[in-house]
């Protein structure tokens, strides 16, 4: 379980995966930027907006960034101001999110706490990232993942388009947000296996999940109790969801569309609009 911290309210140090995975990402193409990371979202870098929601949230002791190539941060002055004061700490990253993640983890003492989230993340918020922490502290998981109702993304943003697990109890939207204890790291070696296996798609079928919960999946019987249960005993990690009340959390930017969404959101929303009780 992830235990308080008596003596600090900070407890988890937190890794931003911020690569650029092809040299044709769209919005890289249609803003021009050296990065995706440094995309403008209403006059603000991604990188630089999900860093402001990290350092504001009292649960954040450490960021570690890994990515965009060094060569790139004279593009973003703002981040090298930040990795040149020690604000911010940065590795190159690897060859895939999942190895990314892993080289963050080995930069981190194996007894504190890991957030782990994306630099396309443009909506996040210091609120956002606090309730999936605070949530996440109740549970007794070695690892939780935080996720989104598909209904309350369509409701507060009806021409949004996202990808959805479709099960029994509902539907649900990824938040790219992640937290592991110190015995839950042990998940992303997990997620390195899985990532290796993707161009063979029925080892990884069988390996992440089984092939008893994917044809329940497919007939549409399939529980969010029962999904999180079946990758946990393959793990061998216990892994929890845990269900946010903002929308916007479910929100990244991986498509012209997103980016569009999102300043259209940073634009039009209230202060206090999204703020939960």
């Amino acid at each position: 379980m992830i235990t308080q911290n008596n003596n600090t309210d900070k407890q988890f140090a937190a890794i931003v995966l911020a690569a650029d995975r092809t040299g044709k990402d769209p919005i890289t193409q249609y803003t021009n930027a050296a990065c995706k990371a440094f995309a403008s979202v209403d006059g603000i870098p991604m990188v630089i907006r999900v860093l402001n929601a990290l350092q504001a949230c009292p649960q954040i002791s450490s960021i570690i960034l890994c990515g965009p190539l060094e060569k790139l941060h004279h593009h973003c002055p703002e981040l090298k101001q930040r990795i040149d004061s020690g604000q911010v700490a940065w590795i190159p990253n690897l060859d895939s999110p999942s190895r990314s993640a892993d080289s963050g983890l080995k930069q981190i003492p194996e007894n504190v706490s890991v957030l782990v989230t994306t630099a396309d993340h443009a909506l996040l918020t210091s609120q956002i990232v606090q309730q999936f922490l605070q949530r996440s502290i109740t549970t007794t998981a070695d690892a939780t993942v935080g996720i989104v109702r598909q209904e309350k993304i369509a409701a507060a943003f009806p021409d949004s388009k996202r990808t959805v697990i479709r099960l029994r109890d509902g539907g649900f939207c990824g938040c790219n947000l992640f937290a592991f204890t110190p015995n839950g790291r042990s998940l992303v070696q997990f997620w390195r296996q899985a990532e290796d296996l993707r161009k063979k798609p029925w080892q990884l079928i069988a390996r992440v999940l089984g092939f008893k919960t994917v044809f329940a999946y497919l007939l549409g019987i399939l529980t969010r109790e029962q999904g999180v249960a079946a990758v946990s005993q393959k793990s061998g990690v216990n892994i929890q969801t845990i269900e946010l009340d903002d929308p916007r959390a479910g929100v990244d930017v991986d498509k012209v569309e997103d980016l569009q969404l999102a300043e259209a959101i940073l634009k039009n929303e209230k202060p206090t609009q999204w703020v939960q009780e």
